[in-house]
């Protein structure tokens, strides 16, 4: 859909006699299909001309005209703004005197554009409208004398590693940024926001943060890192700050600075201390302003061996036995942020050969592996993960990965594949292993093809390790011991607190593992229709360690506590 301004720019011109209101529908779904500006769609399927946008738009928003063609720039009023920016909106700073800013631009009635430019200056902005060939020319005359400077400087993207400036890591490190246009601390102006929002990447990075939230409300903003699962709050920036924050934040990313009223998503990546960390963005409008909430994905993480993810010995003997299998169904399940995508990433790590074909169908790819062949779902232009696996059985691999099972029909691909001689490994979002079954029945997928394809679930929680340096024992009541599969004479563990771990006695998490291999005995069970307390039943009989047994061995061995613990799983009937 076309934003609200080409929305307005469209109705300016249909009351000023310029467009029909066909034309109008024409033009904003063009624009909705190819994107671009509504300006440049217009003069390209010769709707209107350039001098009659400029003279129409210009007297019904009282902006006058001007030929910069006739106009000597000053290099102070075109360092005002990054490239990057001049190129990507068309735009072409005039003049700046007394702190107004004359900026030339062919559409002045993109309010939020002129918003933003206005806090990323730090100047009143004065516009005036332009012929977009004549922006273009002053800028292929001024910037660059390379026609194609603008393709070089969107190949940056991908290609570059800028430093950012104003850092100071401790041991002497530096975060590298890729995958941004410009740096824009060197503009003095934006020291001080670019300085902002490179400490705040910087602070979470060293807290071992998976996700930082800056989350605006009416009279301050609130900042938050998420650190072993849990939320903590931090000292956040100034209300002031919050748009200019948020504009730095989507240029990074490659996003729209001048569009608040829809969520985007964007990436970026850094070095640090040797790792390398994918940043994923994505805002949401809110009452008082976008919310933005930054992923961070270690790479660093991949070089995980399976002995690593602290499965106990029996555990790691079935889970090892079923991903090297030639074939069939691996199930990993679990809610978001359990750690199912580090288990199958690990696990195709480990399996990855040169002698293998290994096809994954993502969203997102969240790492990227070398060796194995990825492939970013994108639905919104038919490339779900049911069209792609559809793709991957006529590439002839050995193993697929699909990111998430969601529906029937990516079911019943993935199972398919499993019974023609394929391994498959997927991701479910279910409350342990045995409740998978039910799960996919409840899908649509007939009871015979679950026991022909499926060989192994794995249901897993994370739960927070004890800090290591204030480490003490503790006392239970004997009814909590017995709930979490402690005797009487077991010692349970707390963290009591320390510089090391920031005074919250734990530090760092650790997986709970629930295995369910399938037998001759619950396929039998499976195709007669039994229930999940059955089959859990009998699959606890046949050796299956649930994932309170789990967390249970792990306070005993004092890896986390009993709090953790009952925290993350659910009770076993007994």
């Amino acid at each position: 859909m076309g934003s609200v301004y080409d929305k307005k720019l469209c109705d300016i011109l249909v009351s000023q006699g310029v467009l029909t209101n066909e034309q109008e529908d024409q033009a904003l779904k063009m624009q909705e299909t190819t994107g671009g500006s509504l300006s440049s769609i217009l003069l390209d399927n010769e709707f209107t001309d350039e001098f009659t946008l400029a003279a129409k738009l210009g007297g019904a928003l009282n902006v006058p005209f001007m030929t910069l063609g006739q106009f000597e720039l000053s290099p102070e009023a075109l360092a005002t703004l990054p490239e990057d920016i001049i190129r990507k909106y068309k735009i072409i700073p005039v003049d700046n005197t007394n702190g107004e800013l004359t900026i030339a631009l062919p559409d002045p009635s993109n309010i939020y554009l002129l918003d933003d430019l206005m806090k990323i200056t730090k100047c009143t902005i004065r516009p005036v409208i332009a012929f977009e060939s004549d922006i273009q020319a002053t800028i292929d005359r001024y910037l660059s004398s390379d026609s194609n400077a603008e393709e070089d400087a969107l190949q940056e993207i991908d290609e570059s590693n800028i430093d950012y400036e104003g850092l100071e890591f401790s041991e002497g490190s530096s975060i590298e940024q890729a995958d941004v246009v410009n740096d824009l601390s060197a503009q003095p102006d934006d020291a001080p926001v670019v300085t902002m929002v490179n400490k705040i990447i910087e602070d979470a990075v060293r807290l071992r943060a998976s996700d930082i939230h800056i989350e605006p409300f009416e009279k301050d903003v609130r900042l938050r890192y998420r650190v072993d699962g849990h939320c903590q709050e931090v000292k956040p920036p100034p209300k002031s700050f919050q748009n200019a924050i948020i504009s730095r934040l989507k240029i990074i990313s490659g996003l729209d600075i001048a569009e608040r009223r829809v969520p985007q998503d964007g990436r970026f990546n850094a070095n640090y201390q040797g790792k390398k960390i994918d940043f994923r963005i994505s805002t949401c409008p809110t009452v008082f302003g976008e919310k933005v909430v930054i992923r961070l994905l270690d790479s660093s993480n991949l070089s995980l061996s399976i002995g690593q993810l602290g499965m106990a010995k029996s555990v790691e003997e079935k889970f090892m036995r079923n991903i090297f299998a030639p074939w069939g169904m691996v199930l990993v399940t679990g809610p978001t942020g359990s750690g199912k995508s580090t288990s199958l990433y690990t696990a195709l790590t480990a399996i990855n050969d040169p002698a293998k074909n290994i096809m994954t169908a993502e969203d997102p790819v969240e790492y990227q592996v070398t060796g194995i062949n990825q492939v970013l779902v994108k639905p919104h232009i038919g490339l779900t993960f049911a069209a792609a696996l559809k793709s991957f059985l006529r590439q002839d691999p050995d193993i697929i990965m699909v990111g998430e099972i969601r529906d029937l029909e990516t079911a019943e691909i993935a199972i398919k594949a499993a019974m023609t001689g394929h391994l498959v490994m997927s991701t479910l979002h279910t409350n342990d292993a045995p409740s998978t079954i039910n799960r996919l029945v409840n899908m649509g997928v007939e009871p015979f093809l679950i026991t022909a394809s499926l060989n192994l679930i794995v249901a897993q929680r994370l739960t927070r390790r004890i800090c290591p340096k204030c480490k003490t024992p503790t006392t239970a009541t004997p009814e909590v011991l017995r709930s979490v599969y402690l005797e009487e004479g077991d010692t349970p563990y707390i963290g009591v607190g320390c510089e090391a771990c920031g005074f919250r006695g734990l530090k760092g998490r650790v997986a709970l593992y629930e295995l369910l291999e399938m037998s001759d005995t619950l396929r039998e069970m499976i195709i007669g229709g039994a229930t999940t307390i059955p089959i859990k039943k009998q699959a606890v009989e046949e050796g299956m360690m649930t994932l309170r047994m789990a967390g249970g061995e792990k306070i005993k061995n004092g890896i986390t506590t009993i709090d953790e613990v009952l925290a993350v799983t659910a009770a076993d009937e007994r």
